[in-house]
């Protein structure tokens, strides 16, 4: 069977099982604890959030992610990868209620890729330089073919905690034989500027309320202070203080809209000491003053209810 046919075959397969699984709009969690599923009838307002290392997979329409100032768009002929922790702001751009837009997102440790790597017995080559941590690759019929064995997996709960793992590492073999496979890999590698990137990512989303102390960060990872800026600025495609802003804003604005939090205190709780100061940044990256911006997210979340 040639490539082509195999690919629109799998796809089918995909959209179909995503459906089953995922009947209604919204991000729907699976049995497989790493594995979501998303489903929706219309195009998004950009939405953000910290993508973690995983594989974004599309059967139906299109979304784009954008980091920084950098736009990745990705359909069922392409997939996303983002290799460590990032605050990407996500658009569906192609959907509609006859074919609606049909995806999945398949957590994965960084460490199953260094253990696939040795496994494969390929020399372990440290770059020189770190890389950016998303990327877009062209989909294959043998990665389509694993997630759909994994999928279906879903209809077999009695196997799916024996046999999910083996088929997600075959998942991470056949992304790691893509072309961007030898990137990805980068930051599995104990000790390369990437995983060094990688470990200080963790640090800031897990004390992103704090004042970041850029020298001192540099030293946890064990990197001076010009090339942690360098090797950061490659990875994220912004700088250390510009990342740690993005996460609060982010975090603010949820909890703005999910918790009715007020300004002022979602502005502390994230770490910023000046709520003006906060009101500043807030609408120089949404366009609006925090309580604006929120109500008029609100109300477009709602209409789109309304439509779905």
């Amino acid at each position: 069977m040639d490539e082509s046919l195999r690919m629109e075959q799998a796809l089918q397969q995909l959209a179909l099982l995503i459906r089953r699984h995922a009947p209604s709009n919204g991000t729907h969690q699976t049995s497989v604890p790493s594995l979501a599923l998303m489903h929706t009838t219309q195009v998004s307002e950009p939405l953000e959030s910290v993508y973690k290392p995983s594989i974004c997979v599309v059967a139906q329409g299109a979304k784009t992610a954008t980091l920084a100032d950098e736009t990745y768009r990705y359909d069922p002929s392409t997939y996303l990868v983002t290799s460590v922790e990032l605050p990407i702001i996500g658009r569906i751009i192609e959907a509609s209620p006859e074919i609606p837009y049909l995806s999945l997102k398949l957590s994965f440790d960084p460490d199953v890729i260094l253990d696939i790597v040795k496994e494969t017995n390929r020399p372990v080559i440290d770059p020189v330089e770190a890389c950016r941590g998303i990327t877009v690759n062209r989909t294959s019929p043998a990665l389509l073919e694993a997630i759909v064995r994994l999928m279906q997996l879903l209809d077999a709960p009695e196997d799916t905690p024996i046999l999910a793992p083996l088929v997600i590492r075959e998942i991470l073999y056949r992304v790691l034989q893509g072309e961007q496979g030898a990137r990805i890999h980068q930051f599995a590698i104990i000790g390369s500027h990437a995983y060094n990137i990688a470990q200080a990512i963790q640090l800031i989303n897990r004390q992103y309320d704090r004042p970041l102390v850029i020298e001192q960060l540099a030293r946890s990872v064990n990197m001076s202070t010009s090339a942690f800026h360098k090797h950061f600025k490659r990875v994220t495609a912004m700088s250390p203080l510009q990342y740690q802003k993005m996460v609060r804003l982010q975090e603010a604005r949820r909890l703005m809209l999910t918790e009715t939090v007020q300004a002022s205190d979602a502005a502390f709780r994230v770490g910023y000491e000046s709520p003006s100061q906060f009101s500043r940044e807030y609408a120089r990256m949404y366009g609006r003053p925090p309580m604006l911006d929120v109500q008029e997210l609100r109300g477009s979340i709602a209409s789109s209810n309304a439509l779905g």
